[in-house]
Parts: C-alpha cells; structure tokens; sequence
C-alpha cells in the first residue's frame, strides 16, 4: 500500500514538474518579449529625436512636423521607462518565484527520489544476505556483520523514506504557491506598469493625440482630394495627349512653332566611324543662349557641342535618315548632322538655330523680331556677316535692354518685370529689374557704355582655353579656394549695405524661377583668390565671369539653407550712365555657402593687409625720400656754410695781405718824400716823371 500510494504521489509530482516548466517558459517568453518592447520602445524614441537631424531630398525643413515628433519622441521615452521599470517588476515578482521552485523545490524531490530508491535498493541486497544464514553452526562474526548491515540499511531507508514522503507532501503547498505568486507579481506589476501610464497620459497629452488625430485626417482628405485631382489631370492628359502619342503628328493639326528662340528634345546624331561608314548616337540636346548643348542619359549637366552663334544651319538629305539637317559653325571648321523625330520638329529646330544664329535672343521681344525676320524656315541657311554688322543691324533692340538681363537664354523676365516688380521690396530691389538666369558671356565691347569690370567676360572665351602665352593673373596669389557651385540668377538692387538684400534677391529669384518653371541651371567652378572671384567651366576650364574681388562688397547665405549664397558687385555704368550700380549673384552649392562666405572674408582679410601693407611700404618710401631729401638740403647747406667760411677766411688773409702792402708803401712814401726834400725841386720833378 505503502508503494502504490507512493507511485500515485510520484506520478503526482512529474506532473507538477512538467506543467511548471511549461508555465515557465510562457512566463519566461513574457518576459523576453517585455525586454524587446522596451529596447523597441527606446529604439523608436530615439528615431524620432534624430529626425530633425535627416535631409530628405524631397522633403524641406518642416518646423511643425519636427516639433511633433520631439513631442512624440518625449512621450515614447517616458512610455519607454515604464517598461524598463515593468521589466525590473516582472523579473523580481514573476520570474523569480517561478524560477526558485523549479529549479529548487523540484530538483529536490529528484534529488530525494534517487535517494530513496538507493536506501531501497541497499535494504533489499541486506535482507537477501541475511536471509542466506546457514542452519548449521554459524559463524557469529558474518553473522554479527550481516546483522548490522540489515540495521544501517533500514535505518537509512526509514529515514530518507520519511523525508522523501515529507517532501512529497509538502509539495503540494508549494504547487499552490508557485503557480500564485508568479501570476500574483505579474498582475500587480502591470496594474504598477498602467498607474505609471496613467499619470503619463496626461489630458494634456489626450488633447495633444487628439489635435494629432484631427491634422492626420486632414491629410488624409487632402491626400484623397489631391490624388482624385491627380487622376483626372491623368484623364485628361490621356485624352489630350493621345494624338501626341504618334512619333510623327500630322502638321496641319499642329503646326510647327518657326518664332523659337529655344529649344530642346531629344536627336539622333551621326557619327563617323569610318571613310563611308557612321553610326547614329540618341541623346538629348537643348540650347542655352548661342550654344547648343547635349546631355547624355544618366549625365548631371550638359556639354557643350557647338557655338552657334553666326553658324548656318539647312536641311540635308542622308540616304538612309529623314528629317536631317546639318550645323556649321561660323568659321566653317565645325559641322554636325542632325535627325529630328518628326517633321514639326525638324522645322523648329532648323528654326530656332537659324534664329540664335543671328543673336535674336539678346532682343527684348525675340519671337517678335524672328517673325519679321523668318520667311521660310525649311530654307533657312544663314549667311555668315561679320560680328559687328549683325550687331549694328540689332543695335536698337540690345541698347534698350538692361545690361544684367541681356545674358538670360533660360528664360529673361524681361516682358514680366512689371509682374516681378510686385513681388520685389522697392527699398532693396531696383523695380522693373530683369533677372538674368545663365551665364552666357555678352558683347560687351561692341556695345558703348558697358562696363568690362562689371564681371562680363566679354568676347566668349577660346573653348580650348588658349590665353596666347599670357601669364595667369591670380598666379601670384597666396590664396586658391575652389567651390562647386551652381548659378541660379542675378539682378540688380538698389543698396548694398544689409545681408537683406541678398536675402530678398534670392526670394525673388528662386519665386521666379519657380512661377516661369525655370529649372535649369548652369553649373561652374568658382576659384576665390585674393584678387577676384573666377567662374570656370568645368569642362573646358575656360573663364566664364571675372569678378574684381575689391568690387565685391557684400556677401552672405541664406539663414536657413545653407546651400544657397549670394553676393553683391558693385560695377560702374548701369541703365544710367556716370551711376554706379549694385548686381546680387545667387549662387547654390553643396551645403558650402558658409564655407565660400568665410573664404571671401579671408581673401578680403588677404587683401586688406596686402593693401595696409602696400600702403605702409609706400608711406616709408615717402618718409625716405623725405629724410634723404632733407640729407641734401642739409649737406647742401653744410657745403655752403663751408663756402662761405672758406671764403671769409680768404677775405680776411686778402685783407692782411693789402694792409700790409699799404703800410709799405707809406714807409717808402716818407723816405721818398724826406729824400725829396733833399733833393730839391729839381729832384722832386724827376721821380714823379719816373713813377
């Protein structure tokens, strides 16, 4: 009875073992997942701190977004702590007891289970030996030892029996507390983890989810209007769009524009690659004032292919293309043969040339003069007159142009000044101001009363950059500084003393460029030195701006891009002569605004002490020739002083020397005149007639 009821209390026990190590690993899997919640938790807080940190390319400084999640940020911190604190409660109050009675309680029921089974198995093996006692004489001594091993062994076993039955029952009261003090310490450490939330939920912070919640809707109803209003512009671009789809529209339905003084798509150009042989290249091309630029896919700016300025251009008929025309530079040394996708392509492309070739776009109404001009665009070759005389026949329409908006091939806001005037400050900002967005080097030297030092570069520069053996100006200068930078405008201010002007000049720049879809922009190499500020074209290295660093008097980036800079020139001449004007230059760089400013306020600390130096060498100069010119006054006098003494020396041994010859000839004049009287009249007569 005494083993069945024990093998009930055994089967009872592995049981209990083997339920409790169940609950402890779910318990245990709370835990781990608590712990993971809570590094999760810190995890997503810091993210959201280190978002004011991100530069998204599509994405500006948003104040408002960043501002709610700091907030949310400091919420998910202090949620964050609250389960790290629930984590510390669950480990001491949950896992722990668990932990205890598993690995404790359990292994000593183990522990006594071998024992017993062990006391068992050596009272057996005694009793068998002492039930082998011979009948016959026994030998005392075995039986004697047989005698004491049957006691040990079943003392041993009594007592191991009575503590393993001990255990056994007293393991039903720790089941029971095992199993509740695990869930009791888990209970009250999420009613702690809940009072902790409680008090961290503010209503302050209910208000501040529910304004949450309600701007979220909002953007979500505009995100579902914008998208509905996306879908119909798609709709009707389909619909629109559908006869465009063809490569070649028909031209009675869209006619070709022959008033373009730009243009830009995509041409097939042929390439020679052997006597007869050539092969055709895809790419896309634009032009940019007189140049005519292509930019291959993939390719961040394009390159330069012709200037065609004074070229010629006409229809070509290749054996194998249709729709070629053929580009011939100036001087005839340069050619490029071209294929349009469509006819209506091909006319306004051979169009807009022909009208750059004859410097139409420096006009201020360019469509107007290239519809007086153009007669028929299919046989348009430009004749090739001299520079000078294509400019004396524009000379009118240049002239009444401002100089700083004579450059613009991207699009001048030349006809829209009265619009941007609007938008400008009349304190800061000229009204009626064009603004120039390219850089292409004007005529500045055909033109009279245009300001060379202005930083025009006049002529365009040789492209191969051959300067005729001339040694390099910024050659001697201590400071060389290179920048990437990229031009977005200029125009013309009216005050030069605040960094307010260059922050409403590149407003009003940037708002235009936006308002006329003006993208594009022409990128430069700029080289500070301490003389002047160098634009370079980075593929020919070619100067393309030249500006004297002393005429730079102001300069600063925008306060909160810092990509964005700019700088005013102050230049002589303007749109009235004998008047010094201001010009601001925007410029945009790789997060180097700050960077370039300090390095022109080095240049100008450069030049500054180059200049007090220079000035202080030629004030000592002065003070020496000053001193050695009073040296000469001074030995001069000397010299003089010493004349004069050698001189009164003279006179004085003179005078000597005549009184003594004096006194002389008073003692012969009395021995004469006392022998005179001796001798008588007679004798008187005859020394006279002597003397």
């Amino acid at each position: 009875q005494t083993r069945s009821l024990l093998g009930v209390f055994e089967e009872d026990a592995a049981a209990i073992s083997n339920y409790i190590n169940q609950l402890f690993q779910a318990m245990h899997r709370i835990y781990d997942a608590q712990n993971e919640l809570s590094a999760a938790t810190h995890l997503t807080s810091k993210l959201l701190k280190e978002y004011e940190k991100q530069r998204f390319p599509l994405g500006g400084d948003d104040e408002v977004m960043t501002s709610t999640l700091q907030q949310f940020a400091k919420v998910i911190d202090e949620l964050s702590s609250c389960h790290a604190v629930l984590s510390t409660q669950l480990a001491d109050a949950m896992m722990f007891p668990i932990t205890q009675f598993k690995e404790r309680d359990l292994k000593e029921i183990l522990t006594l289970k071998e024992v017993f089974q062990i006391a068992s198995n050596d009272h057996d093996a005694a009793i068998t030996r002492y039930s082998r006692l011979s009948k016959r004489k026994e030998n005392e001594k075995i039986k004697a030892e047989v005698t004491e091993d049957v006691y040990t062994s079943r003392k041993k076993q009594h007592q191991t029996m009575m503590h393993y039955f001990c255990a056994l029952n007293t393991l039903q009261y720790k089941k029971k507390i095992s199993l509740l003090e695990p869930l009791l310490g888990y209970m009250q450490a999420q009613i702690s983890f809940f009072k902790m939330g409680s008090e961290n939920l503010t209503e302050q912070l209910e208000e501040f989810l529910t304004n949450i919640g309600t701007s979220v809707q909002n953007v979500r109803r505009e995100m579902d209007c914008e998208v509905e209003n996306m879908q119909q512009t798609i709709e009707d671009l389909e619909v629109a769009s559908d006869p465009l789809y063809l490569p070649d529209p028909d031209p009675t339905k869209f006619p070709a524009h022959r008033n373009l003084t730009r243009k830009a798509g995509y041409l097939n150009a042929r390439n020679k690659t052997g006597l007869v042989s050539s092969s055709w290249e895809r790419q896309f091309y634009f032009t940019q004032g007189g140049n005519l630029m292509s930019q291959a896919r993939g390719d961040v700016a394009g390159g330069l292919v012709m200037d065609i300025d004074n070229c010629s251009v006409m229809a070509v008929d290749c054996e194998d293309r249709r729709y070629c025309f053929q580009i011939t530079s100036f001087d005839g040394k340069k050619s490029s043969i071209l294929q349009a996708e469509s006819k209506k392509d091909y006319e306004e492309w051979i169009c807009t040339i022909n009208n750059i070739s004859k410097q139409i776009y420096l006009s201020e109404n360019p469509e107007e003069i290239a519809a007086r001009v153009n007669q028929s665009a299919l046989e348009a070759v430009t004749p090739s007159p001299s520079f000078q005389q294509r400019h004396e026949s524009l000379r009118p329409a240049v002239q009444s142009r401002p100089p700083a908006a004579r450059t613009s091939s991207t699009g001048s806001l030349g006809s829209d000044s009265a619009a941007l005037s609007a938008l400008s400050l009349d304190s800061l900002v000229a009204p009626d101001t064009p603004i120039q967005f390219d850089i292409i080097s004007p005529v500045s030297e055909d033109l009279p009363g245009q300001a060379k030092s202005s930083g025009q570069s006049g002529r365009r520069t040789n492209p191969f950059g051959e300067s005729g053996g001339s040694k390099p100006e910024t050659e001697d200068s201590i400071l060389h500084q290179l920048f990437i930078v990229r031009f977005l405008g200029s125009m013309e201010v009216r005050s030069d003393e605040s960094p307010d002007v260059v922050y409403e000049t590149m407003r009003q720049i940037l708002a235009a460029r936006a308002i006329h879809n003006v993208f594009r922009m022409t990128e430069s190499h700029l080289l500070v030195t301490c003389d002047c500020l160098k634009l370079i074209d980075p593929q020919t290295q070619v100067t393309r701006l030249r500006f004297p660093l002393p005429n730079v008097v102001l300069y600063a980036t925008h306060q909160e891009n810092k990509r964005l800079f700019g700088f005013v020139l102050r230049t002589s001449g303007g749109r009235v002569e004998s008047r010094q004007t201001s010009i601001c230059y925007i410029f945009e760089s790789n997060n180097e605004g700050e960077k370039i400013c300090d390095s022109l306020g080095l240049a100008k600390q450069i030049a500054l002490h180059a200049e007090l130096d220079r000035k202080a060498s030629e004030k000592q100069k002065e003070i020496d020739r000053v001193k050695e010119k009073q040296q000469k006054e001074l030995n001069k006098q000397k010299q003089i002083e010493k004349d004069l003494e050698e001189q009164s020396r003279l006179i004085a041994a003179s005078s000597r020397s005549n009184q003594s010859s004096t006194e002389g000839q008073f003692v012969i004049l009395s021995s004469s005149q006392s022998e005179d009287s001796d001798l008588g009249e007679d004798g008187k007569k005859k020394r006279e007639s002597e003397a």
